[in-house]
């Protein structure tokens, strides 16, 4: 049912768009012709019409939609001033705003927010302004994926088996350091033993044989004055 009614108001629209075409009288346009935008970012599409002074709101219809892969999707819906959110696209419910008051200004103005990737395509409005007309443009909007920022990774804590091999090397190299101070200590000790008894030697030396001397000594005296008696 929905789907018929969609039809029936784009035939409609459709028709009127081709009458005036005819005539030449009411003219459309988009301020942009082609518009890029990111995954999860607004955009706002904008048509201007031909305008009157006495312009009201009740006389102006619109019909927006998105072409894309052979099929349309309803963006918005305006029918005599009054918004048709029935018709909408369930893609884009809840996620088109637009300004009322510069409709009559000739300013039709979409708020698309937390843009898709299926998006994408052409977007074309139908105006339809009593009694000067109808007609239509269109425009392309690119909506590409956001960029995925990569985590970034902890440092990695050390592994039990480095934390092993670590502690294996350690403790070898203290090891190896606790035995060559030992053996320079043992070194060092028996040198100075062996030092202190040599020179223990020389002095016992020394003694004996000024002992030794002082004994030839009285025994020389002990002669001299026997041979003087």
């Amino acid at each position: 049912m929905v789907f018929i009614l969609r039809l029936l108001l784009f035939l409609i629209l459709l028709l009127l768009f081709l009458t005036c075409c005819v005539s030449g009288t009411f003219v459309v346009n988009v301020t942009q012709t082609s518009y890029q935008a990111e995954e999860n970012q607004n955009i706002t599409l904008e048509w201007t019409f031909s305008t009157r002074r006495d312009t009201s709101l009740r006389s102006i219809s619109t019909y927006c939609y998105l072409f894309t892969e052979g099929r349309y999707s309803v963006l918005f819906h305006l029918h005599q001033g009054v918004e048709s959110p029935e018709s909408q696209d369930p893609q884009f419910a809840g996620r088109v705003q637009w300004d009322k008051d510069v409709l009559t200004e000739g300013r039709l103005t979409l708020h698309v927010s937390r843009l898709r990737t299926n998006d994408s395509g052409f977007y074309r409005c139908d105006i339809l302004v009593r009694p000067d007309g109808s007609n239509s443009r269109r425009c392309w909007l690119n909506v590409t994926a956001a960029e995925e920022l990569q985590p970034q990774r902890p440092p990695e804590s050390p592994q039990p088996e480095s934390l092993r091999r670590l502690g294996l090397i350690v403790g070898v190299s203290a090891a190896v350091l606790v035995l060559f101070v030992s053996m320079a200590c043992i070194v060092l000790i028996r040198y100075k033993r062996r030092t202190h008894n040599a020179a223990m030697h020389t002095g016992s030396l020394s003694e004996k044989q000024t002992i030794r001397t002082y004994i030839s000594l009285s025994e020389s005296e002990h002669k001299v004055r026997l041979s003087n008696i």
